[in-house]
């Protein structure tokens, strides 16, 4: 089964564009015919040449950067993007969520449509569609939430993963969490799940763990690539035993999202290192997990300075006594986890470790609530390689600060004006908040 990529302004392009290079070299590399047969699947098609083309439809409102990334896609001899796969105009949207979703996205609306389905059916089967942007500026966000809700009304029965890029916490944008806070309500009411990466976390990793002295866009942009295509690449899953998954999309949320409520994603991985380092370094499947569970216990994406002080409350107590105690304590509740290994000798990974029920929520057996997936195939330079992704509470704090900046400047209406032009009202932004207040006292006290 296939998957649809759908490129969503220039935060959503770029990386995507850095993810189908990661996906294209890692199904060439694999030594095992049926892995990169089941990739190439997924995610390309055969073009009329050689070359594969991306299952992808870009869209930006200004030609800049789309131009730049089917250039340097063609550069690679190994794939390409359609040269009908694209739209763009000559005038953005100027950082303003308002004037993506109110005014590109429905001038636009129909073209983009038709080049989703001219992708579509290119496909035998259909996975579901991915559609990777940004919250914190105009196209991205507006456009994205907009093009998001129509895909879902267009196809009701298909699955949609919504992978966003959180905006720094000083960012450039001074209406940033305005964004945030309406990409995040609307989409929650159209995805089926919403797998995040936080802007702030991904530039520590680029600078504590691949030593990059000047990080770049484009640093940043690799390595959300290469959490994503390990996610996302073929594994082998308890339900189809021997076969690679055909249902990537939908495997994965029938593992993490068991309620509506629920929606958030967020990656944890391990090993994390420059080239030079990783040539002379070596892993045990024990030292990765142990790390990778107080990952998710202290809610650190990076293995370096793990707080090993964080320990999992103790079970057998009411739900709200957890919750308090895991608040105190710093605990990272998990409603659901599934944990993917690569690599050589995977057979022999023991994720005991994981199925702690104090991990989880109380209401969850831990059967429904961890799963494991693996590969004997090693993955983008990594001898062994070890994913997380989780639906906990690790969103917690950024959703609340984002909100509640948003809040502060709502309330003394700041910016307002810029919005309320376009057509959204003073109580769009409320019903917004309310829904991501709910979402909060949801995860709260899970």
């Amino acid at each position: 089964m296939s998957v649809v990529t759908v490129q969503l302004g220039q935060c959503g392009n770029q990386v995507g564009q850095e993810l189908f290079g990661v996906l294209c070299r890692d199904s060439s590399d694999a030594r095992e015919k049926r892995y990169g047969d089941c990739s190439r699947e997924r995610f390309f098609r055969d073009g009329p040449s050689e070359e594969l083309v991306a299952r992808a439809v870009l869209v930006d409102m200004e030609p800049k950067v789309i131009s730049q990334i089917i250039t340097k896609a063609a550069k690679s001899g190994k794939w390409k993007y359609s040269d009908k796969a694209h739209f763009s105009q000559k005038q953005g949207s100027g950082n303003n969520w308002a004037n993506g979703f109110c005014v590109h996205g429905p001038s636009h609306e129909e073209a983009i449509q038709d080049l989703v389905q001219k992708e579509v059916e290119h496909c035998d089967r259909l996975s579901g569609i991915l559609t990777v942007m940004s919250m914190a500026g105009g196209t991205g966000s507006g456009t994205g939430t907009y093009v998001t809700q129509c895909l879902r009304d267009m196809y009701p029965h298909s699955l949609f993963l919504n992978h966003v890029t959180w905006p720094y916490n000083t960012g450039e944008v001074i209406v940033q969490n305005y964004n945030s806070v309406l990409t995040l309500s609307h989409l929650y009411q159209f995805s089926d799940a919403i797998l995040v990466h936080e802007n702030d976390t991904v530039h520590r990793i680029c600078s504590q763990l691949l030593n990059i002295k000047h990080i770049s866009f484009s640093d940043v942009n690799k390595v959300i690539a290469h959490h994503l295509g390990s996610v996302l690449q073929p594994t082998y899953t308890s339900s189809l035993a021997g076969l690679y998954s055909r249902n990537p999309i939908g495997e994965l949320l029938s593992c993490l999202v068991n309620h509506p409520e629920y929606k958030l994603l967020s990656v944890y991985n391990i090993p994390q290192m420059s080239t030079s380092s990783l040539a002379y370094s070596s892993f045990t499947w024990p030292g990765l997990l142990k790390h990778l569970r107080q990952m998710l216990v202290a809610d650190s994406k990076m293995e370096e300075g793990i707080d090993w002080k964080v320990c999992v409350p103790a079970t057998g107590r009411t739900g709200n006594e957890r919750a308090r105690n895991s608040q105190q304590l710093g605990f990272n509740t998990s409603l659901a986890n599934l944990l993917i290994l690569r690599g050589k000798d995977v057979a022999s990974a023991d994720a005991a470790s994981f199925k702690d029920p104090g991990l989880y929520t109380p209401w969850l057996p831990v059967e429904e609530a961890f799963s494991t997936w693996n590969s004997t195939v090693s993955f983008n330079g990594y001898e062994k390689a070890a994913t997380l992704v989780s639906n906990s509470q690790s969103l917690l704090k950024p959703l609340d600060y984002i909100v509640g900046k948003a809040w502060n400047m709502f309330a003394s209406r700041a910016y307002i004006h810029q919005y309320t032009k376009f057509g959204i009202s003073e109580e769009d932004f409320l019903d917004s908040f309310t829904v991501l207040e709910q979402v909060i006292s949801s995860y709260t006290h899970f």
